[in-house]
């Protein structure tokens, strides 16, 4: 292991960021110029992967073959176009905590980015719950609720399309207080240059084909369970008879709706890498791709 390698991504973000050698900043309104830009991003993610591989919890567990050459085609092709990325993963494996990660480090340089939770995508159950008294009676009964079947999944994709296409939605929203309501049309989502789109039924049915970048976060079971058992006693006010019953639930579930998305994504990300070492890793991307000789 070099010098760079012991000290971190932070000593590599400042050495960048000192270096007299630069390339000159390309003319991304020439195609010559996005092409040039493309070439040296390329090499420099390259560089990203292998000094990741070497951490001692690297964040990338894979990265599909032809990833970084068809996402630079497809800068060169149509710079304007809204960057969407899709992000998911079975449940308590990391991806709203990865996604969060990701908007604060954007956000901190003041760039615009958009988050869409797919969770707000339920549907309206409140008659079910009305008539069985509660969301684990409903669930006890067989309803299954990580189903694309229980998504508007219609709304959802007219909702991708159009945000990529640099529209503003309303999007749906589901209540979080046990009614199994849905609010249509109350969250104004706007279409900034970065989409992020975030939840399980994010690449259900056509969606995956809307996504530049389509990321699986994928973490160890044992640590998906203490995860979920937390979240299950300090947000949601489960007893442990429901928590265990809805973890059992979850595991069938992620198998079968969830986790063949895998082979669909581009990137495999470690749900349980440190954050600020992650955080790290995207400013790094974000320095080789704003740091040039003027």
């Amino acid at each position: 292991m070099n010098e760079d390698d012991k000290l971190g991504f932070s000593h590599i973000i400042e050495k960048e960021l000192n270096s007299n050698d630069k390339i000159l900043k390309p003319d991304c309104n020439q195609k010559s110029g996005r092409e040039l830009l493309a070439f040296y991003l390329q090499s420099k993610f390259k560089q990203v992967l292998a000094y990741d591989n070497k951490a001692e919890i690297p964040i990338f567990r894979e990265v599909r073959y032809d990833f970084i050459q068809k996402f630079s085609r497809r800068l060169i092709q149509n710079p304007n176009k809204r960057i969407m990325i899709g992000i998911t993963g079975e449940s308590a494996s990391g991806k709203s905590t990865i996604c969060n990660q990701i908007r604060n480090v954007i956000e901190k340089f003041n760039m615009p980015v958009t988050i869409l939770t797919t969770d707000n995508y339920f549907n309206d159950i409140s008659s079910l719950i009305e008539k069985y008294g509660s969301f684990d009676a409903l669930r006890d009964h067989g309803y299954d609720v990580d189903s694309p079947n229980s998504f508007q999944m219609d709304i959802l994709h007219e909702d991708l399309i159009k945000i990529s296409q640099g529209e503003d939605i309303y999007c749906p929203e589901y209540l979080l207080n046990g009614t199994g309501v849905s609010v249509p049309h109350a969250k104004f989502v706007p279409s900034n240059k970065i989409v992020v789109v975030e939840g399980m039924a994010s690449m259900y049915g056509d969606n995956k084909d809307i996504y530049d970048v389509k990321v699986y976060v994928e973490t160890d079971l044992d640590i998906r369970h203490e995860r979920f058992l937390t979240r299950a006693y300090t947000e949601r006010n489960q007893d442990l008879e429901n928590a265990k019953k809805h973890w059992e639930y979850i595991i069938g579930a992620g198998e079968k709706y969830v986790k063949p998305y895998r082979a669909d994504a581009d990137v495999i990300l470690n749900g349980d890498s440190d954050l600020e070492y992650f955080s790290q890793v995207l400013e790094y991307i974000h320095t080789i791709t704003n740091n040039f000789e003027q």
